[in-house]
């Protein structure tokens, strides 16, 4: 779906090519596989002393417990199953984008001036094209759509906004502008206490490995 290599492609120019010494990947060396499980339960066994005695501890992944789901019909079981589908599948996505963004504000902040800064970035868009184009075309709009709004709950910022930050506002409207023909908005919200509700539970049952 083209929306969606709009979407991926103006939010993963802000991934960082390799910087000697910094320990940080290229796209290339970068992978997100977007077939396999990503969250697994955690638990870790470990041991403190308090007051001279050996105590053990086990720490684990937060566990949610939500009144059982009901369904009107076996419409609203399908669209229930699509969303923990779609969910699974955008949800590696977007927090890859955070972790991005994070490596690339402390790598740009390593060149000397603007230009090199642009240069960069140049790099990164054609070498992010080529790794990530063959695994959006797989997305249907509305995960496409999905992913707009994880990507805002995992950076707390709309796409908009961070296509604005690194590439400018002309970008970041041309951009828009371009969604928006195809039914999506780089500008959408989350709100896991509201509209969003339904997601923001699957979210976190996907993040434990209760889904």
């Amino acid at each position: 779906m083209r929306t969606c290599l709009i979407i991926i492609s103006c939010l993963f120019l802000c991934l960082p090519l390799v910087a000697q010494g910094k320990g940080t990947m290229s796209p290339k060396e970068r992978k997100v596989d977007m077939n396999s499980p990503t969250f697994v339960p955690m638990v870790r066994v470990g041991k403190v002393l308090e007051d001279g005695d050996s105590i053990k501890y086990v720490e684990m992944s937060n566990v949610y417990v939500y009144a059982p789901l009901t369904f009107k019909n076996n419409r609203q079981r399908n669209a229930y199953n699509r969303l923990v589908n779609n969910v699974k599948k955008v949800l590696p996505i977007a927090k890859e984008v955070n972790r991005a963004i994070i490596e690339t504000y402390e790598y740009l902040a390593t060149l000397p001036n603007q230009k090199a800064r642009e240069e960069h970035l140049k790099l990164v868009e054609k070498s992010i094209k080529a790794q990530y184009t063959p695994k959006m075309k797989r997305l249907t709009l509305s995960q496409g759509k999905l992913l707009i709004k994880l990507i805002y709950r995992e950076t707390n910022s709309s796409s908009y906004e961070l296509v604005q930050a690194f590439l400018g506002s002309s970008k970041a409207v041309f951009y828009q502008t371009f969604a928006w023909m195809f039914g999506a908005s780089l500008k959408k919200e989350y709100d896991p206490e509201g509209k969003d509700r339904l997601t923001e539970r699957v979210v976190r049952l996907v993040e434990a490995g209760q889904l």
